[in-house]
């Protein structure tokens, strides 16, 4: 089965490239100079800064692992041109109708969504609602709480 192609922004891929750098790079070698500091101290078996080590170790390798796959599987998106339909990379204002609350975010594809940072996945509840919609057209979002209802205010590069 192929694995599932991993959808970012230029801005998204630069970023996993350069997380990847370090990882490889700084972050391997910081944790093998902390395994072989802790091994200087001897017995393992009770040494807790071998054990912290040894987990950080895992958690690294397992995380080059994660982004080497989305890498090898990424497919860069570049917005489109045409500021009147929602799409992958394009800035997107909306109003949340019942609080008239306004929010901007970037859609994204799942492997760079940050909501703190303004940034949904075309997978996302929203995401999905607001995909392929136009200004001045209203959606509604199911939460657990109910049904949230937004109005698309703005859609731009």
């Amino acid at each position: 089965m192929a694995d599932k192609e991993t959808l970012l922004t230029l801005e998204g891929l630069k970023k996993l490239e350069g997380e990847l750098e370090i990882l490889k790079t700084v972050k391997r070698r910081e944790v093998a100079e902390r395994i072989s500091a802790a091994l200087d101290f001897g017995d393992i078996s009770e040494n807790s800064e071998y054990d912290d080590a040894k987990n950080e170790q895992a958690f690294i390798e397992g995380r080059i692992l994660t982004l080497e796959k989305l890498l090898c599987n990424a497919i860069v998106i570049e917005a489109d041109e045409d500021d009147t339909i929602v799409s992958l990379g394009k800035k997107i204002t909306i109003k949340d109708l019942e609080t008239a609350d306004v929010f901007e975010y970037q859609l994204v594809g799942s492997a760079e969504a940050d909501p703190a940072g303004a940034k949904i996945s075309n997978e996302s509840p929203v995401g999905q609602a607001i995909m392929g919609k136009t200004p001045g057209t209203i959606v509604e979002v199911e939460v657990l709480d109910g049904v949230l209802q937004y109005e698309i205010l703005k859609v731009a590069r």
